[in-house]
């Protein structure tokens, strides 16, 4: 197996493990940290992400070059390419640094709501993060340079062990009484380790050397104009799942953020199953853009993409609508308690329904990515993004986490609207053809779904056992619905095809 395909298997493991995990972790985090510990936790964890946008894209842009100097046996200039990126990188980490030092002097008149413990509890963990950025940033060039080298599975690998091993640090950590401080020092021991070990791969296997062989200010701006867009984009998700930490943190206390970061968890977790699907899909639509394929040719592929995971979509979101507020009970409810965990349930039913579109057309994005349109759309949504967040802090001060949640769905919703339009008169894609092909068969399959499952719903009890009775008979029934009702002759095909493994591996085993 090629290391393409080990790659792309080792991405839907990841997810897979980290959606799994982080299902089992988080109650159990809540649990021992408290509400309001965990509060601070993600809130200082959101802001530092935030400066991690000094990165400015570079990672990418070095899995970009190192690709390209490796294609035309350039070793000369990929080892002066690396120590420019390294260089930039020093005063990237110093940038960091120096910002950390001065908002750290700020963090008690920030967190308003905070009380004098939790200030000093969020001080050292801000200070470790910090810490941990400073290394990080210039650490995480070197996985760039194995994917640009096209070694996907060691750096691939070592993160899923990485990540079930600091899962399990953190769980003995916690029982043996261990706090959030303690949870920080245990992420910057596994960063520093991967760091150390994907040094020794890339420098001992690979044999990359870095050496400067000539510095130039011009050669340094033909790099950043290559990430430029990448950062927007960066921003843009940084507005997305991080600015209403901030705002929360300024005006709402540390309970609230826990509110808001558990509905942000679970609409992550929504997007993950759909950009499993369509982000294998980019090199298809690099392909169909080069042969110069017309806009009803890639409005088919988009068609065919699109009610894949429009209906594995909408199993989800019709169960959560159904059972969700039940399940986030049982998940954190005793924590958050029950208008917590409704608020947490409502936060994530808002980004499910406003991050749906996006999801379903995630093909257009690689449509405009192989056509190297994505201009347009980076400056769109970091425009509506920037407003949206505004809007959210306006709402979020009488109605708090749920406030600011609606500001950022309001933008996403006109973010959308707007770029059908461009799709369809400017890329050339035929939205309404799209939209009348997406809701054949699979309307009815929904409805009929919903209404089986409200009386599903009127099964009486309450705890574990009855919320996965509900949910096994909820997950036969859409099924037996989507195959005999909503699936077209192809989509049967290939269900038939994914399952054709399993059914030879049972008649083996009997």
């Amino acid at each position: 197996m090629s290391q393409l395909k080990k790659g792309a298997f080792l991405n839907y493991a990841t997810i897979i493990i980290t959606n799994i995990v982080g299902l089992l972790m988080t109650p159990f985090i809540l649990n021992h940290l408290g509400k309001d510990e965990y509060g601070i936790y993600l809130t200082i964890g959101a802001l530092v992400g935030t400066i991690s946008l000094l990165d400015f894209g570079l990672n990418n842009t070095i899995v970009r070059f190192v690709a390209k100097y490796k294609a035309e046996k350039d070793i000369e200039g990929q080892e002066n390419f690396l120590a420019t990126t390294m260089l930039i990188y020093l005063f990237i980490s110093a940038l960091v640094i120096i910002i950390g030092v001065v908002f750290y002097g700020y963090i008690d008149t920030y967190f308003t709501k905070m009380n004098t413990e939790e200030i000093e509890i969020a001080k050292v963990i801000f200070s470790i993060f910090i810490f941990n950025l400073a290394i990080g940033l210039p650490g995480g060039s070197l996985t760039g340079i194995c994917y640009g080298y096209e070694k996907f599975v060691f750096p691939k690998t070592l993160n899923i062990v990485r990540y079930i091993l600091r899962s399990l640090t953190v769980a003995a950590v916690l029982l043996f009484g261990g706090k959030a401080i303690a949870l920080v020092i245990v992420d910057t021991v596994f960063n520093m380790l991967i760091l150390v070990i994907t040094g020794y791969y890339v420098f001992k296997k690979l044999n990359v050397r870095i050496r400067l062989h000539s510095f130039s200010i011009n050669f340094v701006k033909h790099i950043f104009s290559y990430s430029t867009w990448i950062f927007v984009f960066a921003l843009v998700s940084i507005f997305q799942w991080k600015a209403g930490h901030w705002v929360l943190g300024r005006i709402s206390a540390p309970e609230i953020l826990s509110i808001y970061g558990i509905g942000i968890v679970l609409g992550t977790y929504y997007g993950a199953f759909s950009t499993a699907i369509s982000s294998v899909f980019l090199p298809r639509a690099t392909k169909m853009s080069v042969d110069n394929a017309s806009g009803e040719e890639l409005t088919d592929m988009m068609i065919k993409i699109g009610r894949l995971s429009f209906i594995v979509l909408m199993f989800i979101l019709t169960a959560f609508i159904l059972f969700g507020k039940q399940f986030v009970y049982l998940w954190v409810g005793a924590e958050l308690g029950e208008d917590g965990s409704f608020q947490s349930w409502l936060i994530a039913l808002m980004i499910m329904v406003a991050y749906t579109l996006p999801l379903v057309q995630g093909f257009g994005n690689s449509i405009l990515e192989a056509k190297s349109k994505l201009r347009f759309k980076a400056v769109l949504y970091l425009s509506f993004m920037i407003l949206g967040t505004i809007l959210g802090a306006a709402l979020a001060y009488k109605y708090e986490a749920i406030g600011m949640m609606a500001g950022s769905v309001i933008a996403w919703i006109i973010v959308q609207n707007v770029m059908n339009f461009y799709y369809h008169n400017t890329i050339g894609l035929n939205i309404i053809r799209f939209f009348k092909e997406l809701f054949n068969k699979t309307v009815l399959v929904i409805i009929i779904a919903l209404g089986i499952g409200f009386l599903i719903n009127l099964i009486p009890g309450v705890g574990w056992i009855n919320f996965l009775m509900k949910a096994i008979l909820y997950t036969i029934t859409f099924c037996v619905l989507a195959y005999n009702i909503g699936l077209i002759d192809f989509e049967k095909e290939l269900f038939r095809k994914t399952l054709n493994p399993i059914f030879k591996l049972l008649k083996l085993t009997k």
